[in-house]
């Protein structure tokens, strides 16, 4: 499939790519010279490697804006993931690009956050990344002199929360860092969940014995993700300052953010592969003992009506973008799963599944190939909207004359059964096994070098760059009159 030439006007040129992007989808060649496109047309002149797409879909890398990956927990959960394994499992899945968290501790500053984010990344990375900041303690000096400093050094979308001990926020903090972001330009990232409704709900459910894996769904119902959207649409109007709410499970957070975009206000929103391909089924004990402590994520996956209310929204431009939430825990081990005990109560298990390497495939075959959107959405929702949304564009998310060589040549016609040894992650399980898919993505190319194919990774650690993310226009505030 690759030739070698002895001298080309190109370092690689990409034959017969059947192209496209959130915009067209047009036949054409792609030349690329120092890692950037820098030719599209037809009969381009010899390139040094020279790869036959043979009229294959050839789509702009994956842009996976929301992931987990060696973040460190306060709870003695440890993910399973480094920068080396989590992108080597990102690139094998067609991702070019991550942005996953660097999250402040309690009693850490905000620049000390992120200087050991990128502490843990250097030399490991296999992708390019960019980090989001997690923010838990909203001083005045951590908003007025480290936030601009931060912001500086290219982290431009920070994310807070409405729950979990360690991490939520008041409405008051909240409103701080809105005005915060307004002020700098900042993108928000919201998790949307009631933790005093949460909290409430478990201290009822384990007093009456019910402990198990499945009863996380039922101290999560929608209403506490429904409530907290709503809070967040309103805080963010007091401000007036665009959002992002990420993860949305279901119809009744949902039917919030259709009213929020309804009025006029800039808010975003997100889901993910859990949402469309788990049910809360798949957290019951009948798939074995404790087997639905692999699907415990919050918020949780809802019934399978559900399911189609999120494709429908999807379909329906509620969404800008489509993540993994990739938060990998093994399931047996110390600080997995069950690293409470071999029956944890569902309060002791850690939040969140893997999912890094599956995003793009689960989605291209149920997705595209079933007929419920079209390429250019796929391309949107998985790689375009991601990078304008985080300050990445267009470097990342498109092809064009002068964007980064991420490109990844798709198979879609292919059936393939989902098992967890297939895959890249340091992961001991994917809640996906045994789903089959149509679409795989045959070759991945970061910056004009093939890191993957079939299924095998190429790259090396380290080989992936920080890429500082610019202010992103999604996160201006509206222009009235």
């Amino acid at each position: 499939m690759v030739a070698e030439a002895p001298e080309a006007a190109f370092d690689l040129v990409i034959r017969n790519a059947r192209c496209a992007t959130a915009a067209d989808v047009f036949d054409a060649d792609i030349g690329i010279k120092g890692g950037v496109i820098v030719a599209l047309g037809k009969h381009l002149a010899a390139g040094q490697r020279e790869i036959d797409a043979e009229r294959r879909y050839v789509l702009p890398g994956g842009v996976d804006g929301h992931c987990h990956i060696d973040q460190p927990m306060m709870d003695g959960s440890v993910m399973a993931d480094d920068f080396w394994t989590g992108t080597r499992s990102a690139a094998c899945g067609g991702n070019t690009t991550v942005i996953p968290f660097a999250s402040q501790l309690k009693g850490q500053g905000l620049m000390e956050a992120v200087a050991e984010s990128h502490r843990r990344a250097a030399g490991k990375a296999a992708v390019d990344y960019a980090f989001h900041l997690i923010i838990c303690e909203p001083t005045e000096h951590a908003l007025k002199e480290e936030l601009p400093q931060v912001m500086r050094e290219g982290c431009t979308s920070f994310k807070v929360y409405m729950t979990y001990d360690d991490l939520k926020l008041d409405d008051r903090q909240m409103l701080d860092v809105l005005a915060a972001a307004r002020h700098e330009g900042a993108m928000i990232m919201m998790h949307a969940e009631n933790t005093d409704c949460i909290a409430w709900l478990t201290e009822r459910l384990i007093a009456a014995g019910h402990t198990a894996p499945k009863f996380h769904a039922a101290a999560r119902p929608m209403l506490v993700e429904r409530e907290a959207t709503h809070r967040a649409i309103a805080l963010a109007e007091l401000v007036d300052v665009p959002i992002l709410i990420v993860h949305v499970s279901g119809r009744e957070a949902i039917e919030q953010i259709r009213w929020g975009q309804a009025q006029g206000l800039k808010i975003y929103a997100e889901t993910c592969p859990q949402y469309l391909f788990l049910t809360a089924d798949d957290m019951d004990d009948h798939h074995g003992h404790m087997h639905g402590a692999k699907c415990i994520c919050s918020p949780p996956p809802r019934d399978k009506a559900n399911q189609q209310v999120v494709w429908d929204a999807l379909q329906g431009g509620v969404f800008e973008v489509f993540s993994s939430d990739h938060a990998p825990f093994r399931f047996a081990g110390e600080g997995g799963k069950l690293g409470a005990g071999p029956d944890a109560s569902f309060d002791k298990i850690p939040n969140g599944v893997p999912g890094i390497e599956t995003r793009l495939p689960l989605l291209f075959s149920a997705g595209v190939l079933e007929g419920r959107l079209d390429i250019c959405d796929f391309v949107a929702l998985t790689s375009t909207n991601v990078a304008k949304m985080y300050g990445l564009y267009p470097r990342k998310g498109s092809i064009a004359i002068g964007a980064d060589a991420d490109l990844v040549i798709w198979d879609a016609d292919l059936d393939i059964e989902i098992r967890n040894e297939n895959l890249h992650h340091d992961v001991d399980y994917t809640p996906y096994e045994g789903m089959r898919v149509k679409a795989w993505p045959r070759m991945t190319i970061l910056r004009g070098e093939v890191v993957a194919e079939r299924g095998k990774f190429l790259g090396a650690a380290g080989q992936g760059q920080y890429i500082p993310c610019d202010l992103p226009t999604p996160a201006k505030p509206r222009v009235r009159t």
